[in-house]
């Protein structure tokens, strides 16, 4: 039987994050394809500049991608994410003391961030790819396990499930959490992404946030990542660059549902949803 408190700290290398109420995550996407923000961020003082923003806009974590995920993206080598990743990595820790999380799936990618001072692996493939899990256990770092449902290239093409979503959802890391601390991982070290999104349809989206709470059952911190995806536009029928007061809109009800990180692309207008909906939800706490 699983314990359904989640830490209220997490240990990020040098850095100690409180947890005790959400915290939002700034996306730093430096590659030429990512959905939402491709290209913008690919020279390293235009990086650095992001990040600084976001930071002074509130945001506790910055997580540093060099791979597209969106759906029908193709993967790339390790060397090339590492070319993307490694400096923006290093400056952010030198100029801006940055706790950086690098959303990676390659073991040579993790082993050499946390060389550089990373303090946290984003890994949407939740350690499944070869070598990755020995390269976690031994880099060190908290790890983010997300569930989904086959690679990007071919995620979204009509997903189903055998059983109700968020029970698929819980037992994929469910058995993702046993393997790691199997391998000596310790569960302390870990955090799980429901991974909206990835290999999942609109009607699977709504339901699994609605149903949110089953994964908090689990009893680890839940990082949620909603910003911009195509299951706004779908209900809301906006492009892309319209998607924010749909997001926004998301990421209290995560919240409410138990959310402790929130990962955003729009730090600051994030940050008041979050600390807004936080607000109301601990005064009621204060008087059940």
């Amino acid at each position: 039987m699983m314990d359904d408190s989640p830490a209220t700290s997490l240990q990020c290398g040098r850095h100690r994050l409180d947890l005790s109420f959400p915290r939002v995550m700034g996306i730093l996407n430096v590659t030429p394809d990512s959905f939402s923000d491709g290209g913008r961020h690919l020279a390293l003082d235009d990086a650095l500049r992001h990040a600084e923003q976001m930071l002074a806009e509130g945001a506790a974590i910055i997580d540093v991608g060099g791979e597209s995920t969106r759906p029908g993206a193709a993967p790339i080598g390790p060397q090339q994410e590492l070319e993307r990743v490694a400096p923006v990595v290093e400056v952010l820790v030198r100029e801006l003391d940055a706790l950086v999380s690098v959303d990676t799936s390659s073991p040579e990618v993790m082993r050499e961030v946390a060389s550089l001072g990373a303090g946290l692996i984003n890994d949407v493939r939740a350690l499944e790819r070869e070598g990755a899990l020995e390269a976690a256990v031994g880099g060190g770092l908290p790890v983010c396990l997300m569930h989904r449902q086959g690679e990007p290239r071919d995620m979204q093409q009509a997903p189903r499930y055998d059983v109700p979503v968020e029970e698929a959802v819980a037992d994929f890391l469910e058995a993702r959490v046993a393997a790691c601390e199997a391998a000596g991982l310790r569960r302390e070290r870990l955090l799980l992404d429901p991974g909206f999104g990835f290999g999942k349809t609109v009607e699977h989206n709504l339901r699994l946030l609605n149903r949110m709470e089953r994964l908090s059952r689990l009893g680890l911190p839940l990082l949620v990542g909603m910003s911009r995806k195509s299951m706004i536009g779908k209900v809301l029928a906006r492009p892309v660059e319209e998607r924010l007061p749909g997001g926004l809109a998301l990421a209290a009800l995560a919240v409410e549902r138990g959310a402790r990180i929130l990962r955003v692309h729009d730090v600051g207008p994030s940050v008041d949803a979050v600390n807004m909906t936080w607000a109301v939800l601990k005064e009621g706490c204060e008087h059940d």
